[in-house]
């Protein structure tokens, strides 16, 4: 009686330990952007873009205004469209990065 005690107690303690099988995260789909698909924006002025549009259109998930001298980080985002723009407003180009 005591001897199944006891062998039922180990058992139950090393179940724990027994391998597991890993679980993988499932892979996220990569998004890339095209800016070929927004270049009709250029000659636009940036008042008039609908952003949410110029993201479907090029696929990317974020967008990011560029001006004249202003700092950019030079980190590259598949999923990021840049637009750059002019003083006065006006897109100038579309650049995925």
């Amino acid at each position: 009686m005591i001897a199944r005690i006891a062998l039922l107690s180990l058992v139950s303690l090393t179940a724990g330990c027994a391998p597991q099988k890993p679980q993988t995260a499932p892979i996220p789909a990569v998004v890339e952007c095209d800016a070929n698909r927004v270049l009709y924006l250029k000659g636009r002025p940036r008042n008039a873009i609908d952003e949410s549009e110029a993201l479907r259109h090029s696929g990317a998930k974020r967008l990011r205004w560029i001006e004249p001298g202003s700092a950019v980080t030079m980190d590259f985002r598949v999923d990021r469209l840049n637009l750059h723009v002019d003083k006065a407003g006006t897109i100038t180009d579309a650049r995925c990065g």
